[in-house]
């Protein structure tokens, strides 16, 4: 059995998915707390918003790579998410800072909605790639 780069790169998506796993809980929970009236819009906005980019960045690094190894399914099964995550920031409220959250606009009823399916989707994106990184890695250490 041989350690290669594949299986390297499955391990480093699995760890890195268990975090876009929190990020995505975080991101459910926190609009939740806001649908509730549980916490301010300021407050919640200011901790939603420095988790954008490391949320993205993560996410592009573990799909390139896959896309160094060759793992073709596991950056297309991405992909999509990818580019919503691109278009998402692309047209994100104007701020001052980094970030997609506007604490004026957060509550209203579509924009919390929004936010909480999206939250969701990506939560169950992130779950199934986890099972299937489990499965890509053990399929590249058994298979060398």
């Amino acid at each position: 059995m041989a350690f290669n780069f594949t299986a390297f790169t499955y391990i480093v998506a699995l760890i890195g998915d268990a975090f876009l796993i929190f990020f995505a809980i975080f991101h459910v929970i926190a609009f939740d707390e806001l649908k509730t009236d549980y916490k301010n819009p300021i407050d919640q906005c200011n901790s939603l918003n420095p988790l954008v980019l490391p949320e993205y960045l993560l996410h592009i690094f573990l799909n390139l790579l896959f896309l160094f190894c060759g793992e073709w399914f596991s950056l297309c099964i991405n992909i999509p998410l990818i580019a919503y995550h691109f278009w998402r920031y692309k047209n994100r409220p104007v701020m001052s800072g980094p970030g997609l959250y506007d604490p004026t606009t957060v509550l209203k009823t579509d924009t919390l909605s929004r936010n909480m399916r999206e939250g969701w989707i990506k939560l169950a994106v992130y779950l199934i790639s986890f099972f299937y990184y489990i499965y890509g890695m053990v399929y590249s250490l058994i298979s060398t």
